[in-house]
């Protein structure tokens, strides 16, 4: 089987003054294998989705609203991707509208709900740590007018039961909650929440950012009471540029955008049929979700029983968390710092979600921790191609990096 991660070539020189190269220098070249743990910033694509998009863009190339062979060729393709997203969610097909990804799933959702039910209440429930994408759409709608509760965590990044129940009330139009956090891992409790909006009486549509859950986590929509949930491409080993929103059937949402017929006229504009295809063969290139947890489970484990020997470090997410992502902090040594030791060494981390551009984790002051740990967070991350090896490489490299670098004040 072929390697997963590619190799990174560092050169050294030695000066020419050595006694078998004074003409010219001599350089002596060491090669790295590149170790690659940023997998919920996104994944390495499969074969199966490069291949597929390839096909799509070179051999079934037509515009799926074309009425000829070739725009049938390509809408029939377009329609086996959706329905391989529906089938993974318990959905129907005719439930699930393409996006670009994430972000655009989550605005959708928050800006078409709320724009649907304003009538019915102004007030919107969601969480202090939720991905920037619904974050920054709450606090647009709260300068339109809308009322936003933003409901606090406990120590490991989690909302109780008991302040969703307070929060939700008659004026509640939309419930907004992550299934996994991006930076943690904490699993939030989703089950609960249409049980609560049936309790309280409320016209209140529920929304999941299921962006780090899908593919790793069951995700029943029907049995889980959801009326919308985001789903991304990049995150299950997919092409970028490529999401979906599954929009209940009978739930109406305001689109953002007009001008076309594609998508129910919900998300208008030519689809990029290549990554939306190549989305739904990473679909059905998933390994058996049960197997593939206990794999995780192990390295998480593995990793978990590594650091606990490093003086310096301490584990932010916790032990019931999704197994793919593991959350520490290296006390003393900044997060940029550690990063760019590490990357010097071809192994490559973050110090939160990619969209924060590095900048501090809200998530981690939500949960209160410290500021000294808050700035040395790193977020490692695997995939299905993470092997112990590379764990264990990790591990000698950062404490390495832990010994020798120079501790902030």
């Amino acid at each position: 089987m072929r390697s997963p991660f590619r190799e990174k070539i560092v050169i050294h020189s030695v000066p020419q003054s050595s006694t078998h190269y004074k003409s010219k220098p001599y350089f002596r070249v060491i090669f790295l294998k590149e170790i690659y743990l940023d997998n919920s910033a996104t994944t390495k694509v499969c074969p199966q989705a490069a291949q597929k998009a390839l096909y799509m863009m070179t051999e079934v190339y037509g515009n799926p609203s074309s009425l000829h062979t070739m725009g049938y060729l390509a809408q029939k393709e377009v329609d086996a991707a959706r329905e391989a997203i529906a089938h993974s969610l318990s959905a129907e097909k005719e439930e699930i509208v393409f996006t670009s990804g994430g972000t655009e799933s989550n605005n959708m959702a928050l800006f078409g709900a709320a724009k649907a039910l304003h009538r019915r209440g102004r007030k919107i429930v969601t969480t202090t740590v939720e991905h920037s994408s619904v974050l920054a759409a709450a606090q647009v709608l709260e300068k339109q007018g809308f009322e936003v509760v933003y409901l606090p965590v406990d120590a490991v990044g989690r909302v109780s039961v008991e302040q969703l129940a307070k929060a939700i009330d008659a004026q509640t139009i939309v419930v907004s909650m992550m299934a996994v956090n991006n930076e943690t891992g904490t699993i939030q409790p989703i089950e609960t929440v249409q049980k609560l909006i049936d309790r309280a009486k409320s016209p209140a549509l529920f929304h999941v950012d299921a962006v780090q859950a899908f593919g790793k986590l069951p995700i029943k929509v029907k049995k889980l009471g959801v009326d919308l949930l985001s789903v991304s491409s990049h995150k299950i080993h997919g092409p970028k540029g490529a999401g979906a929103l599954y929009i209940r059937k009978g739930v109406r949402i305001v689109p953002l955008h007009y001008g076309g017929e594609q998508e129910k006229r919900i998300r208008p504009g030519t689809e990029a049929v290549p990554l939306l295809c190549a989305m739904g063969e990473a679909v059905r290139a998933l390994p058996n979700m049960h197997e593939e947890w206990q794999q995780m489970q192990k390295l998480n484990t593995y990793l978990r029983e590594r650091l606990a020997g490093m003086p310096h470090v301490v584990v932010n997410s916790s032990e019931d968390g999704l197994p793919y992502i593991l959350n520490v902090s290296v006390v003393g040594i900044r997060s940029e710092t550690m990063l760019h030791r590490l990357a010097e060494k071809g192994i490559y981390v973050s110090s939160g979600s990619a969209c924060a551009k590095g900048q501090k984790s809200h998530v981690l002051l939500a949960m209160g921790l410290p500021q000294e740990r808050i700035e040395s967070a790193l977020r490692i991350s695997f995939s299905r191609d993470t092997t112990r090896e590379e764990l264990e490489r990790f591990c000698e490299e950062l404490e390495n990096a832990d010994q020798t670098l120079a501790r902030s004040r």
